[in-house]
């Protein structure tokens, strides 16, 4: 029986536990392993950035206006807001010749603890450029660029921006553009309804795609292996899996507990949602999957170990507790 939870344990008590649907799937679309529900209906949310990137490559924006790799990295980031991501952004937004109140995401503080210190010594406030989005949001607004549309409302449902967005994520699914349900995503833009079964497939052919030779999917995942820290930033999950995997894997996370990864090698994608949504519970239930799937060793799994068996602890640092990953999937 397939099973996928993860425990909240304090005093050796299970305090909490976290309901999570698994869908494995390889590269021709075929489910090959799950756990729970993988027919859970979940926004997508950030997870899908990787895919939102692929008209910014395959429409000539990133050849146009000469976007590095790590820049690239950052149009499929939920970056942590620290000194180089900003930066960079604005730099994006330069060549478009742009300033930051061209971008529709709200400011945000930064995630990045020392990088939120730091504006506030210097009595400065977050501003959209520190949206963990900023660079998507860039993207999208290269993409008007290029393609002639007007950059003004760029984020939109009805604007040609979100529209080719929609449609790349049926190209990717597998799943007709009628039948994805839409909804405004954190960052303003619209964000898509889809299973959980249909993620893994989007990054299950991204996987075969970057294996057999697809130039667009390539440099996306290419941009994402070389700079993990331009994809999320110090000290978290994306970051640090893709470092410790070496290329093997790319990984993103999503609001409300989604997290999605592509294996090239084994031209395989996971997505997972934590059923109430609780991100706690999203990366040790990752990381279990993927040792499950024999994609990660011991080894590396101990070099994430605060990712896959974090500790709770109380205000005073001291551990009282810890979080365990439960997973069983059964093949299909």
């Amino acid at each position: 029986m397939s099973e996928a939870r993860v425990e909240i344990r304090r005093g050796g008590v299970v305090e909490s536990v976290h309901r999570v649907c698994i869908a494995v799937v390889d590269g021709s679309g075929r489910l090959r392993a799950s756990a729970g529900d993988a027919r859970h209906p979940a926004f997508a949310r950030s997870a899908v950035k990787p895919i939102q990137a692929v008209p910014v490559v395959e429409d000539g924006a990133a050849q146009q206006f000469q976007m590095s790799d790590r820049e690239l990295a950052l149009c499929c980031a939920s970056h942590s807001g620290e000194a180089r991501h900003v930066e960079t952004v604005a730099a994006m937004l330069r060549r478009l010749g742009l300033g930051e109140e061209a971008l529709a995401c709200g400011p945000q503080e930064p995630r990045h603890s020392p990088s939120a210190q730091a504006l506030r010594a210097a009595g400065r406030s977050a501003g959209r450029l520190h949206n963990n989005c900023s660079g998507k949001h860039a993207g999208m607004l290269a993409l008007a660029r290029v393609r002639g549309w007007p950059t003004t409302g760029y984020h939109r449902e009805d604007h040609p921006v979100q529209q080719r967005m929609l449609h790349e994520m049926a190209r990717w699914t597998g799943v007709r553009v009628e039948d994805i349900p839409t909804a405004v995503d954190g960052c303003g833009v619209i964000t898509f309804g889809l299973t959980v079964e249909a993620l893994a497939g989007a990054f299950a052919r991204m996987a075969a795609g970057t294996r057999h030779g697809d130039d667009v999917v390539a440099r996306i995942v290419g941009a994402m292996v070389k700079w993990p820290d331009f994809v999320a930033g110090a000290g978290r999950l994306c970051t640090r899996l893709m470092s410790v995997a070496g290329g093997r894997i790319f990984a993103k996370v999503g609001a409300e507990g989604v997290y999605c990864a592509g294996i090239p090698g084994a031209e395989l994608g996971v997505a997972l949602k934590v059923e109430d949504g609780a991100m706690r519970a999203a990366e040790p239930a990752l990381l279990a999957t993927l040792r499950v799937l024999d994609v990660l060793s011991a080894d590396e799994i101990a070099q994430l170990a605060d990712f896959a068996e974090p500790d709770v602890l109380n205000t005073r640092g001291e551990r009282v507790g810890e979080v365990r990953a439960i997973v069983s999937l059964v093949p299909c």
